[in-house]
C-alpha cells in the first residue's frame, strides 16, 4: 500500500491528478495523454484531488476498461501507456503511465478535427506551429538541422570552420566528411547544419546581437547602451565574436595579498563560452529572423536564445542534476563536441555552474540562474564583483517576463495565457507582481475597462 507522499515524489510536470474519470467529456483527460505522449512522459492518477485528497474510484475495473478503450479510439497514433491499479487507504487508484514517444506528434481527435497537445508546466495546451513542426521532424526521426537546403557544399567556402576543424584534428576535413558529419548529403546538398557552417551564412536567423547597457535596465540602443554589436555568419564566427565581446566588455579586478595577488574576473570565462555553446546548439533554429542575445548590465550578464526546453517543460520548475539531455539540434552538437568547444553530451548546465562556483569570493548567492518559457530559454550569470545583497536579481528577472509579456500581448490575450507563457504557474502572485504593476504604469491596458472581474476580459500592450 503506497501513501500520497511517496506515490507524488515527481516534479508536477510529469503526473496529473483526476478526481474521477470523464467519460463522456473525456477530452480533459485525453489531452494530457497526448501531451506526455508528445513531450517527456508521465502519469495521471485517477482517483486524487487536484488538492491530492483521496478520494477513490467506485468501480476501478470499468473505468480501467474506459480509460484503455478511449486512447485506443481517441489518441493516434496509439502511444504505449502502461495501465496498473493499487490502493492507498483502501481506495482503488488507477494509474496511466505514459512514455515519451518515438512517432510524434500524437494527437487527439473528436467531432473530425485533430491536436496535439504539449505539456507546457503542469498544462496540457494546444502545441504551436514551431512545436508542431519539431514533433513531425522527430517523429520521421530527423531534425532541423539535418534537412537539406537549396545549397551545395562545393558552391560555399568554409574557412572558419575549416580552420577550427584541422587545429583540433590536425588534418583538413574531406568531402567524406562532410557527409559523415551529416553536413551535407551524397549529392553534395548542404544540411541546415551545414549551412550554418559556411562563410556568410545566407540563414537570417545566423545571428548572435550583443549589447552592453549602462546600468541595471534595458534602454534604448542609442542612449543607453555603451557598446553594441550584431554579428552575423557562420557559427564558429559567432561563437568567438559574442565570446569576445563579452569578454571585451567585462573586467577582471585584482586583489592583493601578502606575497602574490588574486585575480577576480567579472565572469568566468568558460563558464560565460559553455553558455553561449548552449545557446547556438540548442536553440531553435527554425524560427526565421531570430536570433540570439547578449546583454551585459552592471550586476549580470543574460544570454537569451529562441526555444525552450525540447520536452516542453520549465527549466526553473525541474531539478537540474536529473534534467536528461535532449539534443534539438545533433548534428550542431557532434560537431561543437568534435571542435572541442563542449565536453560531452548533457554537460552544459553542470558545467556553467561548476566553472562559476571556482572563481574567487564566489557564494550561492553568485549561482548562475537558468529560465525557459514555451518560446525562450535564459542564462543569467552574476557579475562577482557587484555587491548583490537585496532583492536586485528578482527585480532583473522580473524585468525580462515584463518585457516577453509586453511582446507576446500586442496581440490580446487572456491572463491564463500571459502566465503559460512566462511559466509563472501562482496566479494571485501573478496578479500582484507582475499584471498589475504592468496596468497601473499604462504598459498593458484591459480589453474590458468596466469588467475588471471579466472571464472574457484580455489584455493588450498600450498604444501598440
Amino acid at each position: 500500500m503506497k501513501s500520497v507522499e511517496e506515490l507524488l515524489i515527481a516534479e508536477t510536470t510529469e503526473y496529473d491528478l483526476k478526481e474521477a474519470l470523464e467519460i463522456k467529456k473525456p477530452k480533459d483527460w485525453l489531452k494530457t495523454i497526448s501531451a506526455f505522449a508528445n513531450t517527456a512522459g508521465g502519469t495521471i492518477y485517477f482517483g486524487i484531488t487536484d488538492d491530492k485528497k483521496i478520494k477513490g474510484l467506485n468501480n476501478a475495473q470499468y473505468d480501467a476498461e474506459k480509460i484503455s478503450e478511449l486512447i485506443h479510439a481517441k489518441i493516434t497514433p496509439l502511444p504505449y501507456f502502461v495501465l496498473s491499479a493499487f490502493k492507498i487507504e483502501d481506495n482503488d487508484i488507477l494509474a496511466v503511465k505514459v512514455s515519451a514517444g518515438d512517432t510524434t506528434p500524437y494527437f487527439y481527435q473528436s467531432d473530425g478535427t485533430v491536436t496535439a497537445y504539449i505539456r507546457i508546466g503542469n498544462r496540457s495546451v494546444p502545441a504551436d506551429s514551431n512545436r508542431l513542426r519539431e514533433l513531425v521532424l522527430k517523429g520521421k526521426n530527423l531534425s532541423f538541422d539535418s534537412l537539406p537546403t537549396e545549397f551545395n557544399q562545393s558552391d560555399m567556402t568554409f574557412s572558419f570552420f575549416e580552420a577550427a576543424y584541422k587545429q583540433i584534428t590536425k588534418s583538413s576535413i574531406t568531402l567524406k566528411e562532410y557527409i559523415s558529419h551529416g553536413l551535407c548529403n551524397q549529392s553534395g546538398v548542404l544540411t541546415n547544419a551545414g549551412l550554418l557552417f559556411a562563410d556568410d551564412c545566407p540563414l537570417l536567423q545566423a545571428r548572435v546581437s550583443c549589447t552592453h547597457w549602462n546600468g541595471l535596465y534595458k534602454g534604448s540602443v542609442s542612449d543607453d547602451a555603451i557598446d553594441s554589436e550584431e554579428f552575423k555568419g557562420d557559427l564558429v564566427s559567432l561563437l568567438r565574436n559574442s565570446h569576445n565581446f563579452i569578454r571585451m566588455n567585462s573586467k577582471v579586478r585584482w586583489k592583493k595579498m601578502s606575497d602574490h595577488r588574486i585575480n577576480k574576473p567579472d565572469y568566468s570565462s568558460r563558464a560565460v563560452f559553455e553558455a553561449l555553446c548552449n545557446a547556438l546548439m540548442h536553440r531553435d533554429w527554425s524560427i526565421i529572423g531570430s536570433e540570439v542575445h547578449v546583454d551585459i548590465f552592471d550586476d549580470r550578464l543574460e544570454i537569451y536564445s529562441p526555444g525552450g526546453m525540447p520536452d516542453g517543460t520549465f527549466i526553473q520548475e525541474r531539478n537540474i542534476d536529473k534534467i536528461p539531455s535532449i539534443r534539438r539540434n545533433p548534428i550542431i552538437a557532434d560537431m561543437f563536441h568534435r571542435l572541442d568547444y563542449i565536453e560531452k553530451k548533457g554537460s552544459g548546465i553542470r558545467k556553467i555552474r561548476m566553472e562559476t562556483s571556482y572563481l574567487y569570493g564566489y557564494t550561492d548567492d553568485y549561482a548562475p540562474q537558468f529560465e525557459s518559457t514555451q518560446s525562450s530559454f535564459h542564462v543569467i550569470l552574476k557579475n562577482m564583483n557587484y555587491n548583490l545583497h537585496g532583492d536586485t536579481m528578482q527585480v532583473t528577472m522580473q524585468d525580462n517576463r515584463e518585457i516577453e509579456l509586453l511582446n507576446f500581448c500586442v496581440t490580446p490575450k487572456t491572463r491564463e495565457e500571459m502566465q503559460y507563457h512566462i511559466g509563472i504557474q501562482n496566479r494571485d502572485y501573478f496578479r500582484a507582481n507582475i499584471l498589475k504593476p504592468l496596468l497601473n504604469t499604462g504598459k498593458l491596458e484591459m480589453t474590458i475597462p468596466d469588467k475588471p472581474n471579466s472571464r472574457n476580459q484580455k489584455y493588450v500592450t498600450k498604444n501598440h
